[in-house]
């Protein structure tokens, strides 16, 4: 479907409009196919996100800083995000031993247990999301999107 027809746009828009309209719609779009595959598990993307970013360590302590800059929406509010996550068990805080000013983050056994349960179906979900897609057209669409970032 055309993002004309997706939002009803009752005239032509400049391309550049057109483009963030569309980048910003697909987006919206995403979120809500990766969220409703989370809600079963009380989980918001963010907090999957932060989940994904510890396990990433490799069973090293991450800092509220290192999170921050790793995640996707880093307007979150990190500290809330993890403390929901300790509260769920799936993320544990300690103070460090050499400097007692800084905080450690560490994912549980339970929190890499539910990661391991999450893997098979978000990457089933996202396969879905991207089924209409050729190899060669995710390879350009990633290609065209690294671009704008840079």
């Amino acid at each position: 479907m055309k993002i004309e027809d997706a939002i009803k746009a009752s005239k032509e828009m400049p391309l550049p409009t057109k483009t963030i309209i569309n980048l910003m719609y697909t987006s919206r779009i995403v979120e809500e196919q990766v969220a409703q595959e989370l809600k079963p598990f009380d989980l918001s993307i963010q907090q999957y996100n932060v989940l994904r970013i510890l396990r990433g360590q490799k069973d090293a302590p991450a800092n509220l800083s290192t999170i921050n800059e790793r995640m996707v929406d880093r307007s979150s509010n990190t500290t809330r995000l993890v403390d929901k996550l300790i509260k769920k068990g799936w993320v544990r805080r300690q103070v460090c031993r050499q400097n007692r000013r800084k905080v450690e983050i560490f994912i549980t056994d339970d929190g890499k247990e539910l990661l391991a349960e999450l893997d098979s179906i978000t990457e089933a979900n996202n396969a879905a999301i991207i089924e209409n897609l050729k190899s060669e057209e995710l390879q350009q669409l990633n290609s065209l999107l690294d671009s704008l970032r840079s």
